[in-house]
């Protein structure tokens, strides 16, 4: 069995892995991390969240841990909220026993940091061709505007009831978004879809994607046509949130003839649009899930017994009779 820490470090470990930044990447980013608190003057570096020093990902954390609990049950979902977390206590009084629920969408300080973790879209748009300049002012307007957003929100809401009830709770973002991202890069690296038909036909191979289809949200096409030809691809799974739709243009204007991405907001579309990019919107929970369950199965490989629940679609692949 696991502690919660454990678990936790488990994904960071392999979120790393998947990073589209890669491992040097994430060198450089903790790299700056630690030289942004080497130069801050003493009375300022109490306030200063030191896990950023070893934790890549702003908006995954951990948010209570009873530091002796060895984890046999997770209850696991996409968005986890009060009700959430009192329905796992319901359970354990029932004669469950949930050592830890996992959250993919963040709650607490890891909410608060969201538009820490964009930053990472600097060294996307870096790899597919911007030139840095560009991607660190389109991404820099963005993350202000996500950090404006959140300003107001009530971050310690499900927290909270998980302090009162004993409930171990942590959360996984761009930990899970960072494994959904290269499942699909790799996949669409290996099959090569010329048509934007094609595409859909591989997503639709996931069966994240079947579920999904099958209860009314499956992959859209948002812009373009089947007979469309995918040309150069971007995939949006990772890096926080949306970027920015100034940033469309200028990837059309490099290359870039189709993006995959797990939502668009309308002004987004609009961009995308003028842009004459094909868009394909693969899903938001669907896609979610997929992160999430290629998380889950590393735990379930190791005895632990997922129980899923806020909007997951749970498909293991882990095969039967194996640990």
């Amino acid at each position: 069995m696991l502690t919660v820490k454990q678990i936790f470090d488990l994904g960071i470990k392999i979120g790393i892995a998947s990073d589209p930044r890669g491992v040097q990447g994430i060198k450089k980013y903790l790299a700056r991390q630690k030289k942004e608190y080497d130069d801050l003057k003493p009375k300022d570096k109490g306030f200063f969240d030191r896990e950023t020093l070893t934790n890549p990902f702003p908006d995954s954390g951990i948010h209570v841990d009873d530091g002796k609990s060895n984890v046999k049950m997770v209850m696991a979902g996409i968005d986890i909220n009060a009700p959430e977390i009192l329905l796992a206590s319901q359970l354990n009084e029932r004669g469950k026993k949930i050592g830890l629920v996992i959250a993919h969408h963040p709650e607490g300080k890891a909410l608060g940091k969201l538009h820490e973790v964009m930053e990472m879209g600097v060294d996307i748009g870096m790899a597919l061709g911007l030139p840095v300049h560009l991607a660190e002012k389109i991404m820099e307007e963005r993350m202000r505007e996500v950090a404006r957003s959140l300003s107001a929100a009530n971050l310690y809401q499900a927290v909270n009831v998980a302090e009162h009830l004993g409930i171990n709770f942590i959360n996984a973002h761009t930990i899970t978004d960072n494994l959904v991202h290269t499942f699909i890069a790799n996949l669409i690296a290996k099959r090569q879809p010329e048509t934007i038909a094609d595409l859909m036909d591989l997503l639709m191979e996931i069966p994240e994607y079947q579920m999904a289809k099958r209860l009314g949200f499956g992959p859209v096409i948002f812009a373009g046509t089947p007979r469309n030809r995918v040309g150069k691809i971007m995939i949006e799974m990772t890096g926080g949130t949306e970027p920015s739709p100034k940033v469309y243009p200028e990837l059309s204007r490099i290359g870039i003839s189709t993006i995959v991405g797990m939502h668009m907001r309308k002004e987004t579309l609009e961009k995308s649009n003028e842009a004459q990019l094909n868009v394909v919107v693969a899903g938001h929970m669907s896609s979610d899930s997929l992160g999430m369950n290629l998380f889950l199965d590393e735990l379930e490989k190791k005895g632990i017994e997922i129980v899923p629940c806020g909007g997951l679609i749970r498909v293991s692949r882990v095969k039967k009779g194996k640990k």
